[in-house]
């Protein structure tokens, strides 16, 4: 089906936006000039993300200005300015320097959304120290293997947690020297601290050290498909993508209220639910409970959201409720709503224009890039299913990879995605894996192992992954992950993992599974796996259906065949089956 183009959204009354004529910005801009834009240290000592975020506002004029709004899911809120971010921010730098938590020793939160996960972040980047969010629902294992390869100094996170998740792993994990309990009045032992004890007795006062643009400042883990999670390294460089992207992607204005529906333990929740509104200087709500129609539609009327950052899984769910929100709802002060995470269907873009006033606006990224690269912008018509065009200063192009070069193909044609280096938010390595990170260039171009197409417009449209990387509810789950998981229950011979579509996740995590020969096929089994799965990995990662077979269909040098377990699922057709071991499975 052909959908007709909505026209761009550009105001007529009111706060106008910061992009308006799309080529003009394109031909002119420049990375300097938005640098300049930012203060950079005081004394020409560096580039801080914390510093820029915070403390330039809190010695202000804003610095009254509500930073972070919290609602809790009891209906408590809780609100920070900026200059009350700053001396709570600066209270954690100085817990971790009296832990003697170094510059570029990494901070871990394992927090759900509380005002103790945005502190941490700032906190530690105050430190210069390195930052990485992990998703509160992860199970031992995802959480171990992150823990392991980001060499965690310090974890910050609940009691609850600590001894369901990490307690009974320290053993494994040497570098561990500090864990902070967030909810205990006072320390439990050598080494597992009271936070809000350490916070009172710590100083509100911290001077931030000399910042190089290049000192590392956040560890992201991305998913492989054919080994442990990766850690995308980003520095401290990157918060001019934030603002960049923040104004001409967001259209983020000083008297905005902002709210990002995504968890910091994605790279999104902490890009643009922590860094991007605060360098803006606007109101960032932060809800910490779960999805729930009624209360996100209480949310955007209640705290008057003017622009909001959600998922298209979230949208999806919200059209499954039905109904004309705008009917039961004052939505008015909405101008702006925005969407990442995965392909957002062409329906529901034509949904939001329906049921919101507004048509929701796609764009692209990944973890590796750190910030937005391609976006249906507010002064380019939006063509419902595309993911837009890439941001000034961004270069895109579809190509054909070989060994050692990139031939960028025609309009209309399919290849890889390949983005231009030399934006400030790219990933500058994969933690201890340098070939792997050297594998994604080719020449100038960082390729993305996605597959896209441009057409004569220069709109991008997203075809798949070039990988077998699940996305599920907005998270990138690793096949690979999924399978060692399960291969760890006695009953597991085999096992093969799969993203299966689903109208309200996006795909559905299913496993196959071949059993050890004294086991035997039943739904208590299945049942059990499922739990087993769920305990070691936790809900958002651990597949959702299992299938067993008799055996799974592998290459020749047995690896197993993803591609072909997902065509058979699907009816699909098998394509070239010439490395087949087997057609048994």
């Amino acid at each position: 089906m052909e959908w007709t183009p909505i026209k761009k959204t550009l105001h007529d009354g009111g706060v106008q936006p910061h992009l308006r004529d799309y080529a003009k910005a394109r031909a002119s801009f420049s990375w300097e000039e938005i640098r300049d834009e930012l203060d950079g240290l005081p004394g020409g000592r560096g580039l801080n993300i914390a510093y820029e975020a915070v403390d330039r506002h809190a010695a202000g004029p804003r610095g009254d200005h509500v930073a972070l709004r919290w609602l809790g899911q009891e209906g408590d809120v809780l609100e920070f300015s900026y200059r009350a971010l700053r001396k709570q921010s600066d209270r954690f730098a100085n817990v971790l320097r009296a832990l003697d938590v170094g510059e570029g020793e990494t901070v871990f939160s394992f927090l759900g959304r509380v005002p103790y996960l945005y502190i941490a972040a700032l906190g530690t980047l105050k430190n210069v120290s390195v930052f990485c969010p992990l998703f509160s629902a992860f199970g031992p294992e995802p959480v171990y293997q992150r823990l392991s390869r980001g060499d965690a100094a310090v974890v910050v996170t609940t009691e609850r947690l600590y001894e369901k998740r990490i307690a009974g792993l320290r053993e494994r994990l040497p570098h561990l020297r500090h864990v902070l309990l967030t909810d205990v009045q006072d320390d439990r032992a050598d080494g597992v601290w009271s936070l809000p004890k350490r916070m009172r007795e710590a100083s509100a006062s911290f001077t931030l050290p000399a910042t190089d643009p290049e000192d590392l400042a956040l560890l992201h883990f991305t998913s492989g498909t054919t080994g442990m999670p990766k850690g995308a390294l980003h520095v401290h460089e990157a918060i001019v993508m934030h603002y960049m992207t923040g104004k001409y992607a967001l259209d983020l204005h000083p008297d905005d209220v902002f709210w990002c529906t995504a968890d910091p333990g994605w790279v999104t929740g902490t890009s643009y639910g922590i860094i991007a509104p605060f360098v803006h200087g606007v109101t960032n709500v932060v809800d910490e409970a779960d999805f729930d129609a009624e209360r996100w539609y209480h949310i955007l009327e209640e705290q008057q959201v003017t622009v909001w950052y959600t998922a298209p899984t979230a949208i999806r769910m919200l059209m499954r409720v039905g109904g004309t929100p705008r009917e039961g709802y004052d939505l008015s002060a909405l101008r702006l709503v925005c969407s990442v995470g995965e392909p957002l269907n062409p329906e529901a873009v034509m949904w939001g224009q329906e049921a919101l006033g507004l048509p929701i606006h796609d764009n692209w990224w990944q973890t590796e890039t750190g910030g937005i690269m391609i976006a249906n912008l507010p002064a380019l018509d939006i063509r419902p299913g595309s993911m837009g065009r890439p941001l000034p200063g961004v270069d895109a192009a579809v190509v054909k990879r070989t060994d050692d070069q990139v031939e960028e193909m025609p309009p209309g044609e399919e290849g890889e995605l390949a983005l231009r280096i030399g934006w400030p938010s790219m990933f500058r390595g994969y933690l201890h894996e340098k070939k792997r990170y050297e594998d994604c260039f080719v020449g100038d171009w960082y390729l993305t192992g996605d597959l896209a197409r441009e057409d004569a417009d220069g709109y991008f449209w997203f075809v798949g992954r070039a990988d077998d990387i699940i996305k599920t509810s907005g998270h990138m789950v690793s096949p690979f992950e999924v399978e060692s998981a399960l291969m760890e229950h006695d009953a597991v011979a085999e096992a093969g993992v799969i993203g299966k579509p689903d109208p309200v996740s996006g795909e559905r995590v299913k496993a196959f599974v071949a059993l050890n020969t004294s086991y035997t096929p039943s739904d208590e089994l299945r049942l059990d796996l499922l739990g087993f799965a769920r305990t070691k990995l936790g809900a958002a990662v651990a597949p959702k259906e299992i299938d067993f077979k008799d055996s799974l269909p592998k290459t020749k040098s047995g690896k197993i065949m993803r591609r072909l377990l997902k065509a058979r699922e699907l009816g699909l057709p098998e394509g070239d089956l010439s490395t087949l071991e087997t057609a048994s499975g």
